[in-house]
């Protein structure tokens, strides 16, 4: 539990650069960041690493750039450490890997063992204590054996988190999706699932029938039979289908302040597995879309980029992330249009987008003693 007697020290390196060379270059200067930031205060000599990110998916490309992640790997190498990198399966396993070939993240562009946390099958994982709101969540087992972890998070809007940042990337990418023993009550879709069971079908009205739903579905759970939508017992309750229906034909009965403290005790239940100050977060605050990364397509990004954060209290990385989001200019010709022609001067320019409070599950995980909202800034 970072300290709260005193502000949490949070590392901010600009993506702005006035000179045309490499060493002043985002690159160049992360590389120099890395070298001056004290990663082995977290990760000890002959740690085997995870080093947690987003694999995208077949349209979702605006991910964190693979040579960030390359460097990220070389600076654990320094230390003693030996990094893989990891993430857990969103789709079917086999096809995410080569979702993550695809989009550049192997071991020939990365330097390090690039697999899967939960197995090829999504069903690697340890049962873990979640609190009265999840029960039992089941963490990737190769996330919960590690001794320490650093996660790189591609800061991006979310439709029920209203963003998505450190948090959110450990508790929805922390545990597994279908996990061997136990129903889906266990795994992720239980934060987005609280309140109801399978997404309900609204009826032909409002569906054109058009089977963005069931392209959409990693479980091939729902199908068009007689001009309706039959969502089985098979699924695993990511709400994919919900986000892709351009008609909100589909829909589960929702309390959003509840889902923010579902994403908190999610991440809780992830990082108690590790002793204080062995996660490293790193926020990319580049490319920033309006969606999930997990999306089958990706829409332009809507904020100017900002640059990097890092630092060891996941609550402080992300409260600096909204800040200095919420002080970006909007960018004209994206899903921020319409706040821009409307003059929004709020604070949450995510959550005014999905009509959320992208705050609400950083307070939360504040609350959890996860770590606090108040920083100090040390710009690079």
């Amino acid at each position: 539990m970072p300290d709260d007697s005193t502000p949490s020290e949070v590392w901010f390196l600009t993506a702005r650069t006035d000179r045309f060379d490499y060493a002043d270059s985002l690159l160049g200067r992360f590389i120099e960041l890395l070298d001056d930031y004290p990663l082995i205060d977290s990760v000890g000599r002959g740690d085997v690493v995870p080093v947690k990110i987003h694999f995208g998916s077949r349209g979702a490309i605006q991910t964190v750039r693979p040579p960030f992640v390359a460097e990220v790997v070389n600076a654990l190498k320094k230390i003693g450490a030996h990094p893989f990198v990891t993430d857990t399966v969103r789709m079917l396993g086999h096809e995410y890997l080569e979702v993550a070939n695809r989009n550049g993240y192997n071991r020939a562009t990365l330097g390090a063992p690039v697999f899967l946390a939960d197995g090829i099958f999504g069903n690697d994982s340890i049962e873990m204590d979640a609190g009265e709101l999840l029960g039992t969540q089941c963490v990737a087992s190769a996330i919960h054996d590690a001794p320490s972890m650093v996660v790189l998070s591609h800061v991006k809007g979310h439709i029920q988190a209203g963003f998505g940042g450190a948090i959110k990337h450990v508790a929805m990418g922390g545990v597994s999706s279908h996990p061997r023993h136990g129903t889906w009550e266990k795994c992720r879709g239980k934060a987005h699932f609280l309140m109801g069971t399978i997404p309900e079908w609204k009826g032909v009205d409002t569906c054109n029938l058009c089977g963005i739903c069931a392209r959409h579905c990693p479980m091939g759970a729902i199908e068009i039979v007689d001009d309706k939508v039959i969502v089985s017992d098979d699924c695993w309750r990511c709400g994919r289908c919900i986000s892709a229906c351009p008609d909100q034909a589909l829909f589960t009965p929702k309390d959003d302040d509840l889902f923010q403290e579902a994403l908190a005790s999610q991440a809780r239940t992830v990082l108690g597995t590790f002793s204080p100050a062995r996660v490293v977060y790193v926020n990319f605050m580049m490319e920033m879309q309006p969606e999930c990364d997990c999306m089958d397509s990706c829409d332009v990004p809507m904020i100017q980029n900002v640059g990097v954060l890092i630092g060891t209290d996941p609550v402080a990385v992300d409260a600096a992330t909204l800040d200095m989001v919420a002080d970006a200019p909007l960018l004209l010709g994206s899903r921020a249009d319409r706040l821009i022609r409307d003059g929004y001067d709020g604070r949450d320019p995510f959550g005014a987008v999905h009509l959320k409070n992208s705050w609400g599950h950083v307070r939360h995980a504040a609350k959890m003693g996860l770590g606090q909202v108040d920083y100090t800034i040390k710009r690079i």
